[in-house]
Formats: structure tokens, C-alpha cells, sequence
């Protein structure tokens, strides 16, 4: 006799999981409602030898890490309409799952509907898959079940991904052409050193020619890059290693993130960027029932960077001794002082000086040595002391504190947290708008002043020759 395994609903509305042995499932359907249970969901229990074959004639195809956001946001958005039209929502995964391309999320589906099959919730199924399902996501799920909302939780969820995404993409799409364009021109000043420059010197050197100032330093340079040209991609590597290092400690990422967050132009963007989709994702997960202190926690876990985790650690500290958001979000925001921030911003004064002294010509190389240390210790110092003064600026401004304030009031802190949200997606689409306007007229300067800077520099001693032998 086959063997059902149930969900159903007893007269206080407690769900009830259970399984019963009938020939049939409509009998077995009268005799769970025999007990007085309201029959949900019903399916034959398979056995393992079952499960096991079943499991096996599904490949899985092979994947590495976690889902794409992309993927998993259409995922999301396709699920809520299946879910609003009234499918089951095993049936509406099947259906999702079929339609998917092989991939991370193809997988995770059939790991999902494999364990709803055993009689797991939506929720404790997509835990399973932490590296396609994150905790913000599987918490919010878990809200929607238990309020019985889910189609209403998948269509806030689904909002929330795609905004976030159309966010990240603009950004992302807004760097691809100065990068693009800084690149080429790298490749091109590149060859210039390698191939051109040396021609020249090797004809100057051969007429004994007094070179002036700039020829002097364009040739330093052409030498340093034609004798060390394998560390032009290792010194990008060493630095990229550099900052992984020093973020795997605690300080070192305090410090790394506080310095990002305070670059010209780039720390404005980063900050308005980050505090856009840490107050969406708490008003996401506010508006969707989750209570408030786990709320802060996955809004900290989900900021990305250490200074807004120590800031949302101290708000949740401070909801737990039965204080408001506001305060310590005005009290707990400024950027202080840390000794990594101050090495980073002492190397990057300290850079020109340094790039003197690897460029010097051997003939002056005392006076040169001498001039560019001074040179890189005075520019750290100063870059260091502009840092100092930075340090009592807050990262949440008043009109974040005053919104969140009014929120808490008035029993609407989602919404608030909802129209913050959207004035800062709106000043980082004005922020990157304004920067993709200015980075093309500076790099048109860049590329005119490098060029003009070698011309002149390989003209100057042509004239002289020309003047000499006239």
C-alpha cells in the first residue's frame, strides 16, 4: 500500500506535517479530513531507492560559485507572476526550472524542488544554496511564508533586486569607456617608449647633443620602461595583492574602506552608492515583516564595507538596549581616525615623489635621489594632514538621520527608508552623469599634454641640430 506525506491545517490553523498509508490518495484525502485536518498539499512519499534514481536521471551541470545576480533576478521577478496567477509553488519551480539555462541556478532549482518534494518549506530549501539564495533573500522568503504573503514578498523582492541591479550596471557601464580609452592610450604612450623614444636618443647621443630639461626626462623615462618594462603589469599586480593582504585583517579593511569612501569625486559616489541600497534593503526588509534586529543584520552583512558594518553593529547595540535608529546613526557615523587610512593616504602623496626618484637620469642621480625624497615626504605629509581634517565628517548626513527620526515616529520608517533610498539612487545617477562628462574632457587633456610633452621634447634638440649644421 503506498504511503502519502501531507500538509494540512487543523481547526486553530496550526499546519500539520504528517504522512498516511491508503490505497488511494482520495481516500487518503477522506481520511485525513476524517481527522479533522484540512488537506493543503498531498503527494506520494517516494522511497529512497526512488529518490535515488530520480536524482541521478537529473544531470546537474557543472558550475562554479554562486549565482548570477542577473539570472536570479529574473528568476525572481518570473516566480511572483507564477505565484500571483495561483500555481503551486512546487509546480511553479518545476516550470522555472525546465525554462533555465544550465547553470548555477538550473542547479540550485533542482536541489530546491528536491527538497520541497521531502516536505521542506520554500525557505529551509533555498538555505540549501547559500551561494545562489543569500541570507537577505531566504530571510525575506521566510517573512512571506509566514505572514502568507508570498507573491506579495517575491514582487518586493523582485523590485528590490532590479533596482539594485539597474544601479550597479550604470555605474558599471559608466566606467567601461574611460577605462577602455585610458588603456589604448596606456598601450600607445607604451610603444611610443619602446620603439620611438630610444631612436632618437641613440641619434642625439651620436651628435652630442646637450639635451634640455624635457628631452632629459622623456628619455628617463623611455629608459626606465625599455630596462624594467616587466614591472609596468607587475607594480599594478603588487599593489592589487598589496590591498588584498592588508584586507584580510580587521584593521587593514577598517582602513582600506575608510580611505576609499574619502577619494576625490570616486568616495562621493562609493558612499551615496552604499547608503542607496543599505536604506533599500531595510526598508525591503522592514516592509516585508522581518523583524528589526535581524533586519539590521543582514542590511550590515550586505553594505560591503567595514565602516557601515561597525555603524549598523552599533545601531543594532543600541535597538537592543531599547534606544531609537536615529541616534546612533548621527552619533556613530563619523570617520574617525585610523592609522591604516593615514598610510594609505601618505602613500598616495608620497607617489610623485617616488615616480621622481625611479626616473632619475644616472648623471644627477644624487641631486635627483635627494629632491624626490623630499619631494615624496613632503606630498605624504600634506596628503596625510588633508585626511586629519576628514576625520569628523559623517558618512549619514542630516537628512538621512532627520527622515529615519521622522520615520520611527510615525510608524513609517520602510517608506522613509524607501524615498531616502530613492534621492540617493538619484544623486549617484547625477554624480556618475557628471563624471562621465568630465573624465572625457580630461582625458582628451591627458592625451593632448602627453603628446605634446613628447613632440616638444623630441623637437627641441632637432631644432638645435638643424640650427648647428645651418
Amino acid at each position: 500500500m503506498p504511503t502519502f506525506q501531507f500538509e494540512a491545517m487543523d481547526a486553530t490553523g496550526q499546519e500539520i506535517r504528517d504522512v498516511i498509508e491508503a490505497a488511494t490518495e482520495e481516500e487518503a484525502q477522506g481520511t485525513i479530513r476524517q481527522m479533522g485536518y484540512f488537506v493543503t498539499k498531498i503527494s506520494v512519499k517516494k522511497s529512497g531507492a526512488q529518490e535515488t534514481t530520480q536524482k541521478a536521471g537529473r544531470k546537474r551541470s557543472f558550475a562554479i560559485g554562486g549565482g548570477g545576480t542577473k539570472f536570479v533576478c529574473a528568476f525572481t521577478r518570473q516566480l511572483s507572476i507564477l505565484q500571483d496567477a495561483g500555481l503551486p509553488i512546487l509546480r511553479s519551480l518545476k516550470i522555472l526550472e525546465n525554462n533555465a539555462k544550465p547553470g548555477k541556478l538550473k542547479n540550485a532549482l533542482m536541489d530546491v524542488c528536491d527538497e520541497i518534494e521531502t516536505g521542506s518549506t520554500l525557505s529551509e530549501a533555498m538555505s540549501k544554496n547559500p551561494k545562489v539564495f543569500n541570507r537577505l533573500y531566504i530571510n525575506m522568503i521566510k517573512a512571506g511564508e509566514a505572514g502568507g504573503a508570498l507573491e506579495v514578498i517575491l514582487q518586493r523582492l523582485s523590485d528590490f533586486m532590479e533596482r539594485s541591479e539597474s544601479l550597479k550596471k550604470k555605474v558599471k557601464g559608466a566606467m567601461i569607456y574611460p577605462v577602455v580609452v585610458i588603456m589604448v592610450a596606456v598601450s600607445i604612450l607604451i610603444f611610443i617608449m619602446l620603439k620611438i623614444v630610444p631612436v632618437f636618443a641613440k641619434m642625439f647621443d651620436e651628435f652630442e647633443l646637450d639635451l634640455p630639461a624635457p628631452t632629459l626626462l622623456l628619455v628617463a623615462i623611455s629608459d626606465f620602461v625599455v630596462g624594467y618594462w616587466f614591472l609596468l603589469p607587475a607594480i599594478p599586480l603588487t599593489i592589487w595583492l598589496f590591498i588584498k593582504l592588508v584586507r584580510k585583517f580587521k584593521h587593514g579593511r577598517m582602513g582600506w574602506d575608510m580611505y576609499i569612501l574619502k577619494l576625490p569625486i570616486m568616495g562621493n559616489l562609493i558612499e551615496k552608492n552604499i547608503l542607496a541600497r543599505t536604506t533599500r534593503t531595510l526598508g525591503t526588509l522592514i516592509s516585508s515583516g522581518v523583524p528589526i534586529l535581524e533586519a539590521l543584520n543582514i542590511t550590515r552583512e550586505t553594505s560591503g564595507n567595514a565602516l557601515f558594518e561597525r555603524l549598523y553593529g552599533r545601531v543594532t547595540d543600541s535597538i537592543r538596549e531599547g534606544n531609537t535608529i536615529a541616534r546612533p546613526l548621527a552619533e556613530y557615523s563619523r570617520l574617525g581616525f585610523h592609522p591604516v587610512c593615514a598610510m594609505f593616504w601618505f602613500l598616495m602623496g608620497a607617489t610623485p615623489g617616488i615616480l621622481m626618484m625611479c626616473l632619475t637620469p644616472m648623471k644627477d642621480m644624487g641631486f635627483m635621489l635627494a629632491l624626490g625624497a623630499q619631494a615624496a615626504v613632503g606630498a605624504g605629509i600634506l596628503s596625510t594632514l588633508w585626511y586629519v581634517t576628514k576625520i569628523k565628517t559623517r558618512v549619514v548626513d542630516d537628512l538621512v538621520v532627520n527622515m529615519v527620526d521622522v520615520g520611527e515616529e510615525t510608524g513609517e520608517l520602510d517608506t522613509m527608508l524607501y524615498k531616502v533610498a530613492d534621492q540617493f539612487d538619484e544623486e549617484v545617477k547625477t554624480l556618475t552623469d557628471g563624471l562621465m562628462a568630465l573624465l572625457e574632457p580630461l582625458m582628451i587633456c591627458f592625451l593632448g599634454g602627453a603628446v605634446g610633452f613628447i613632440v616638444i621634447s623630441l623637437f627641441m634638440p632637432l631644432v638645435a641640430l638643424i640650427q648647428g649644421l645651418s
